[in-house]
Formats: structure tokens, C-alpha cells, sequence
């Protein structure tokens, strides 16, 4: 008996959008967004997970996006905020790079 496999279907396909090799190295920044289910405790812990920064400046910015409605958390190279953007977006913190 010959069983026939088929492929699996493609759920969902994403659009990457490349960055060319002379912004690769530019700066660029992670905005971290406002939202209604993390505790302050919650985004402070990411933030220094993500940025490696003082727990006063998580902290600052912490406040800054609770007072504000975002900050800019990060400045870097384009490889670095999409390292730190994933970090925080593990919990389901709202991002964006801007460069």
C-alpha cells in the first residue's frame, strides 16, 4: 500500500522587512508602549533584562511610559533593538523600532 503525504499547508506568511547594510550599524530606538496588564514590578524586570540598565533608569523608564504613554528605552544599533524588542516582548510588552 503506497501512502501519500502532502505537505503541510502554510498557515500564515510574514512580511520581514530587510534593513540595508548602512543602517545595519545605525542607531535606532526601541519605544516601549503603555498597557493595562503588566505591574510596574512586571516591566522594570524586562527592562533590565532587555538593556542591562541601572534599576533606577528601568525604573525612570517605567514611569515614563505609565506617565507618557511610551518611552524611548533604547539606542543602538538596528541588531541590538531587535534583540532588546524581542526581550520585552516576550511578556507581551507593545514595542517599536524606530531608525
Amino acid at each position: 500500500m503506497h501512502s501519500t503525504e502532502q505537505a503541510p499547508d502554510i498557515l500564515e506568511i510574514y512580511e520581514i522587512e530587510t534593513v540595508d547594510s548602512q543602517n545595519a550599524n545605525g542607531n535606532g530606538n526601541v519605544i516601549l508602549f503603555n498597557d493595562d496588564y503588566h505591574t510596574f514590578d512586571e516591566v522594570i524586570v524586562q527592562i533590565l533584562k532587555a538593556t542591562h540598565c541601572s534599576i533606577q533608569k528601568a525604573e525612570q523608564y517605567t514611569w515614563e511610559v505609565h506617565n507618557n504613554g511610551k518611552s524611548n528605552v533604547f539606542q543602538g544599533s538596528i541588531v541590538d533593538c531587535l534583540f532588546v524588542s524581542a526581550v520585552l516582548e516576550e511578556i507581551d510588552l507593545k514595542t517599536h523600532i524606530e531608525y
